[in-house]
């Protein structure tokens, strides 16, 4: 049952020292744009207005959320820090001697509300800025990144070993309940670890036959992990069939036990076909590759950096605006190309805001004459995006206009601004698995940056005399440098 507000403060505040009770500025700034009632309807429908047990507090987790993504902090730790901490359980508006929840309660209201409630929580978020009229549509800056997924490197030889590791521990679970308790499978765990260490002894060798060496290996691997599989759909078969025949209740770990024995029999068969593929000098499409066992949706990517070639996980899209608001984003599997990508964003920008951007930049990678062409029919007047290729003597005239050169040189900040919310919000490792929980991860990041940068600026509106000045539109988060007092007049 959906619960939007706790029980408010205890009397045992009342008798702490007013010193007790002083939150930092930047916590004032947020609960008081946070306190806003339209910020709890996103998550309204994933409860029961009437039956089941009361959720926790929305205002409650919406906010723990918030210093999860601000400071950066796991699950167990935020509880810590918000029970020990009476600044931080004042903001997460629980009572002086009242209980936080359990971690695993955040986990799991995460993954429930789901994608859809983090993108409705953060339109709603960006509702508000435009209603206090400070949000500038006026230009606007695009750039793709890589939202690295929470896998090691992947090898071939690697996937197919924890694949048998994990194969081996689910039939032992489900023996352990009784389930397909006469179907054996056989313990290959000892010689897969073997023969994967046995490749990295040769590799380190960097002779010439060391990489034939190595395929060898990999390819007898290969064979081990098809017999381990052949036995394990045997016993889940037989598992299935226990379970049908079961007259008392089911326990439910079985249950999940068993479906996650069939999902891991799907995905190491899939790493058996792209190895077969490999051994035979083929190269299996990144599109398709699979680099997690327990994270399907990640993929390779290429961005051309020199220290990361290769890169693995989502690719994300960012567009901002001059204050530093991220007007919107998207996550998507595998790495689809730039282009197509900014004319939908620029269109749900418009039909946010109710008016397209005045101009929009973005750098070479999305530079195309279709990809101008969708933009000024949305309503964007100017668009200064660099063509791929050689250009004509008309187009280089066009982007050496003194305008054009301007928001070229402002897009550099869009680069500034991933950087930080790589490395302060998030973005720099998702730690949820699958598509969804890359956005949902992505997604409360961004809710944390934009609701830091838009209490800022209607503080700022409501106090034109402020100390903190405007914020910063370089991207970097940093603050603005010391003004030197006033040179003041000598008497005479």
């Amino acid at each position: 049952m959906f619960r939007a507000y706790g029980p408010g403060p205890s009397l045992w505040e009342s008798l702490l020292p007013a010193q007790a009770l002083v939150m930092p500025a930047e916590l004032v700034q947020v609960d008081k744009f946070l306190a806003d009632p339209e910020f709890f309807k996103p998550f309204r429908p994933y409860f029961s207005p009437f039956f089941g047990r009361p959720s926790i507090p929305m205002e409650t987790f919406m906010r723990m959320m918030w210093l999860k993504y601000r400071y950066r902090i796991g699950f167990e730790a935020l509880c810590r820090e918000v029970t020990d901490s009476v600044s931080w359980s004042r903001f997460c508006r629980i009572p002086l001697g009242g209980s936080t929840p359990h971690h695993s309660t955040l986990k799991k209201l995460a993954k429930r509300c789901g994608p859809e409630a983090i993108a409705r929580l953060n339109e709603a978020l960006l509702v508000k800025a435009a209603e206090n009229k400070v949000l500038k549509v006026d230009r606007v800056r695009a750039d793709t990144t890589v939202v690295p997924a929470d896998v090691g490197y992947p090898t071939d030889s690697g996937l197919l070993a924890r694949g048998v590791i994990r194969l081996v521990a689910l039939v032992a679970v489900l023996h352990g309940f009784g389930l397909a308790a006469r179907t054996k499978m056989r313990d290959r765990s000892r010689s897969m670890r073997r023969r994967a260490h046995d490749i990295g002894a040769w590799l380190r060798r960097r002779s010439d036959t060391a990489k034939d060496e190595a395929m060898a290996i990999t390819a007898e691997m290969a064979t081990m992990a098809e017999a381990s599989l052949v036995e394990a759909r045997r016993v889940a078969e037989n598992a299935r069939r226990g379970l049908g025949r079961a007259t008392g209740q089911v326990s439910g770990k079985a249950v999940a036990a068993l479906g996650e024995l069939d999902t891991l029999i799907e995905r190491l068969d899939a790493v058996v076909a792209q190895t077969r593929m490999r051994l035979s000098g083929a190269t299996p499409p990144g599109a398709t590759r699979l680099v997690s066992l327990h994270d399907p949706d990640a993929r390779p990517i290429k961005k051309g950096r020199i220290g990361k070639p290769v890169e693995f996980g989502y690719l994300g899209q960012i567009l901002d605006n001059r204050d530093g608001i991220v007007l919107d984003h998207s996550i998507h599997i595998g790495n689809p190309p730039d282009g197509p990508l900014l004319a939908p964003a620029v269109a749900r920008v418009k039909k946010l805001t109710g008016r397209a951007p005045t101009a929009v930049t973005a750098d070479r990678g999305y530079g195309a004459a279709e990809v101008d062409s969708q933009l000024t029919a949305l309503g964007v007047r100017f668009v200064a995006i660099v063509r791929k290729g050689r250009q004509s003597v008309a187009r280089q005239g066009v982007e050496r206009r003194p305008r054009f050169a301007k928001l070229i040189k402002w897009r550099t900040g869009s680069e500034g601004r991933i950087s930080s919310i790589k490395r302060g919000y998030g973005w720099g490792r998702c730690l949820m698995d699958g598509l969804d929980g890359a956005q949902v991860w992505c997604g409360y990041g961004i809710f944390a940056h934009n609701s830091i940068k838009i209490s800022g600026l209607i503080a700022a509106s409501n106090d034109p005399g402020e100390t903190t000045g405007p914020p910063s539109t370089a991207g970097t988060d940093r603050p603005a440098r010391p003004q030197p007092p006033p040179t003041l007049p000598l008497s005479a």
